[in-house]
């Protein structure tokens, strides 16, 4: 199984390692690190992940403050979003 990050979920993720890197280069290196780790798995277990909150998609929780959205197709795990958990999720588009 492949894992594949789109777009949206790797700006995502220089989103967050910006904002943290801001008062810690460290921290945010240690925070990416744990994001790698999270999807890893994935590669041999795809469906480790709970189910998620938008339907045909699961979640990780790398952290206790983020989400990790991924959606399987294939042989390819699509990490969607990567999202605080203080944000709305999924998002509401008016």
């Amino acid at each position: 199984m492949r894992v594949i990050w789109t777009p949206e979920a790797l700006q995502d993720r220089i989103d967050i390692w910006d904002y943290i890197a801001a008062e810690s280069p460290q921290a945010a290196a240690r925070m990416d690190e744990r994001f790698s780790q999270a999807v890893s798995p994935l590669t041999d277990h795809p469906r480790i992940g709970r189910q998620g909150m938008v339907p045909g998609t699961l979640e990780l929780i790398p952290h206790e403050h983020y989400r990790l959205v991924y959606e399987i197709d294939g042989d390819t795990a699509w990490i969607l979003a990567l999202v605080h958990t203080s944000r709305q999720w999924p998002p509401v588009h008016k």
